[in-house]
Formats: structure tokens, C-alpha cells, sequence
């Protein structure tokens, strides 16, 4: 059944100025909203946040777009003069200020800049899944029903991220050629649960990679997860697929995928990783053992987490970092090496302390099952997982919960907060 969004006439009027607005503090307004949502990118992707650090971002966000929604049209001003860059910040922070006034012309205005630049398209797509339902809903209907395959990819995308049904608008999209439009069909097929569209998905494996995940996420565990394994370790390089193979494998066969990677000595890193989604308490002690060399150590320890469940900061299984241990780009201007630390945040584990909180929990782990996040792999514990992990974890735990229960839609780990607790039973905080 489609749901349907909320009338926009529930949606609550900008509040009028009662003076005029103080320019420096909008523009602070507009500088902040457009950098946190950057920070934002990253956060809902750490290895440390959980739900409560990322509520008091988001609830820091909404007060500078808030800011910029008192301002009125001032507001609105000062944050499309921030798209002489228009990074996906600044395309998010200037759309929820025009849809929230509404100004129907600039929300048309930079609408039409999303199917020019990546990065607009990306903060489109997040300012329609930021604001309430309430001021969407005849935005999204008209974006449906647009001649325009771009502006209806919007309007599904929209539909996705709040997990509202459109309705025949996907179906439809899948029979036509459109890249744009099909693959976000597929993936808010997939998300959705959409299983009465999964012999549309099973229909363009061959010609859309979105499809074999859609399909995966539907049910199937014939020929879209075999597209998956053969993509996800074509070779040893990270694969964005990789963690839904382990999960939607059965459990020998995600174990020699995950095996076989060790034949590469480049592939350690992924290997690491592979263990701790397959969940194999046999490999404990071997995680433990990496965790002594230190380009392995804290993702050794994520891994082991994983598994176990166990905190380490909490459990007071961590260490300072290494004296000479330097972390990501350096000062010198002669040093090449930009790229961040990819385990940046993770905390460094202290082996022997560890080893001994092992050989004290290990016996309530059974050997003849996956354990993930320190528990069974089943709805309740996923829900748990929700519940309390870190945003790593909650993705893997959304992940499997939508494998274990096809037809249920993908838990959105990357939503507003207050939609998230909303969807879990959870009070506002």
C-alpha cells in the first residue's frame, strides 16, 4: 500500500522578524549549517559514533538552519551567495532553507543544479531527506510526475530516504532506460521492501550494478548473490558489496570467501575486516594477535568488537597510541602522503588485556555460529544493536535485519535522529 506524506498545510510557517536580522550571525548561520553537514558525511560513517553523538550534531545543524529559516528571505540570501561553491553542504544548507520558507522558485533554482554537479546532486537528495514530511509532500508529487527523468529520480530518492512507498512511480521506473531514474528505483526497491519488484531487479542484473543489491535485499540468494560474491572479491581490494556477501552467504561459504583472502599478503586489511563481518569466534585469536602490529592494531580491534561486542574504551581494554606513531597527513610540505587514516578514531587495543578479557568471556561465545556485536544473529539482537552500537555496527545491524526479514525496509542509519528514534520506540532527546 502507498503511504502518503503529510499535508504541506501541517507544516509550521518560518516565524516572522520582529527586527532586522543581524548579518554576521546569519552568515554564521549559513557557514555552519553548510560545514556540519559536511562533518555530517563523515560522522554517520565513524567507527565511533553512536547515536547520541550523532543526535547532538544533528541538533546543532538544526539550529543553524533554523537560524537561517528565521532570517526569511535575508537567509535564504546569505546561503545561496555560498554556491559560488557549491559543495553538497552549501546545495543542502540553501534547499532546506528555500523549502522550509518555501520559495518556490530558488527550490526549482537549485533543483536544476543537482543533474549538473555530483556534489549538488548529493546535497539535494540530503536536504529532501532532512526536512519534514510535511513540507514535501506536493514538491515530491509534482517531482513524480515530471516529464523529466532527473527531477522523478528526485522525487523516489526523496520517497527512499523517508521510506514512504511512491507507489506505481517505481515500478515505472524500473521498465524505462533511464540510468538515473532506474537506479534509484532499485535501490528504493531494495530499501524499501519492495519484494513484489524483485522480478524487475532479477531482470537487470546484467545492466545495472544497483540491481543485484535491490534483489539481495528482496530475497533473493540464487543469481543476485552470486553477482555479489563473484563482484565483492573479483578481487582483494575493498569492495563496497563485500559486507552484504559475508552477511547473505551461508555461513561455510562466506567463510571461504573471506579465507581466500589471505593468499594475498596486500589483502591483510581486508582480511581483518572480512573476519570481524563473518563472525567466526575461531578467529578471535587471531584478531588478538594482530592487534600487536600496529598497522593493524585498531582495525584488529574493530574487528574483534564486531564480534564480541566488547567496548574497549569502556571495558578498559585500550592503550595510549604508540610515542612515534603519526597519524594521517603530516607537516612537512615535502611529505607526499596525503591520504587520511583510514582507522582514524578507532581506539589503539591493549593485546594483553584483551587476551585476558577473551579467555574469560570466551566459553559464553558458541563456536558453531556467527556472533556479531556480541550475540546471535537474529532480529532481537540486531534491534539491540540499533538500540546502542556505533554507526559501523548499526549499519551491518540494518543490513542483516533486512536480510533476515525480506519485505522489511532498510533501517535508515543515516537519518535525521529524531526520525531514527521515531522508528525505533525511542523518546526524543
Amino acid at each position: 500500500m502507498q503511504a502518503a506524506l503529510p499535508s504541506a498545510t501541517t507544516a509550521a510557517a518560518p516565524p516572522r522578524l520582529l527586527r532586522p536580522p543581524i548579518p554576521a550571525i546569519v552568515q554564521q548561520h549559513a557557514d555552519d549549517a553548510a560545514h556540519l553537514r559536511h562533518l555530517r558525511s563523515v560522522l554517520v560513517r565513524a567507527p565511533h559514533v553512536k547515536l547520541l553523538q550523532l543526535q547532538r550534531l544533528d541538533d546543532r545543524l538544526e539550529a543553524h538552519l533554523d537560524g537561517l529559516a528565521v532570517a526569511g528571505a535575508y537567509g535564504l540570501a546569505r546561503a545561496q551567495e555560498a554556491l559560488e561553491r557549491p559543495g553538497c553542504g552549501e546545495v543542502f544548507a540553501a534547499l532546506v532553507c528555500a523549502l522550509q520558507l518555501p520559495d518556490e522558485p530558488a527550490v526549482d533554482r537549485l533543483l536544476s543544479l543537482a543533474p549538473v554537479l555530483p556534489e549538488a546532486w548529493r546535497g539535494a537528495v540530503s536536504a529532501l531527506g532532512w526536512v519534514s514530511p510535511a513540507q514535501l509532500r506536493e514538491r515530491v508529487r509534482g517531482l513524480l510526475a515530471s516529464p523529466q527523468p532527473w527531477r522523478q529520480a528526485l522525487g523516489i530518492e526523496a520517497c527512499r530516504l523517508h521510506r514512504v512507498d511512491p507507489g506505481p512511480a517505481l515500478a515505472a521506473a524500473l521498465q524505462q532506460g533511464d540510468a538515473l531514474r532506474r537506479d534509484a528505483a532499485l535501490r528504493a526497491a531494495g530499501e524499501l521492501g519492495r519484494v513484489d519488484l524483485l522480478p524487475g531487479a532479477l531482470a537487470l542484473l546484467d545492466f545495472a550494478p544497483e540491481a543485484a543489491r535491490a534483489a539481495c535485499l528482496l530475497g533473493d540468494r540464487t543469481f543476485a548473490l552470486r553477482a555479489i560474491e563473484q563482484s565483492a572479491f573479483a578481487t582483494p581490494a575493498a569492495h563496497p558489496l563485500r559486507s552484504l556477501a559475508v552477511q547473505a552467504l551461508d555461513w561455510p561459504r562466506a567463510r571461504d570467501a573471506v579465507r581466500a583472502l589471505a593468499h594475498d599478503p596486500q589483502a591483510v586489511r581486508q582480511l581483518v575486516r572480512g573476519i570481524g563481518w563473518l563472525g567466526d569466534v575461531r578467529l578471535v585469536p587471531w584478531l588478538i594477535e594482530r592487534m600487536g602490529e600496529l598497522p593493524l592494531a585498531r582495525l584488529a580491534g574493530e574487528a574483534f568488537s564486531f564480534i564480541t561486542g566488547a567496548d574497549l574504551a569502556a571495558l578498559d581494554l585500550e592503550r595510549k597510541p604508540p610515542e612515534d606513531f603519526q597519524s594521517g597527513p603530516t607537516d612537512n610540505p615535502e611529505d607526499e602522503d596525503v591520504a587520511m587514516d583510514e582507522d582514524d578514531s578507532l581506539p589503539w587495543p591493549d593485546a594483553d588485556r584483551v587476551q585476558r578479557w577473551w579467555q574469560a568471556e570466551a566459553a559464553r561465545f558458541p563456536v558453531a555460529q556467527r556472533a556479531f556485536v556480541g550475540g546471535p544473529v537474529t532480529p532481537a539482537h540486531c534491534l539491540q544493536v540499533l538500540q546502542v552500537g556505533t554507526q559501523r555496527q548499526r549499519a551491518l545491524a540494518a543490513q542483516q535485519l533486512a536480510l533476515l526479514q525480506p519485505g522489511r525496509p532498510l533501517f535508515p542509519v543515516a537519518a535525521p535522529v529524531w526520525r531514527q528514534r521515531r522508528l525505533l520506540g525511542q523518546p526524543a532527546r
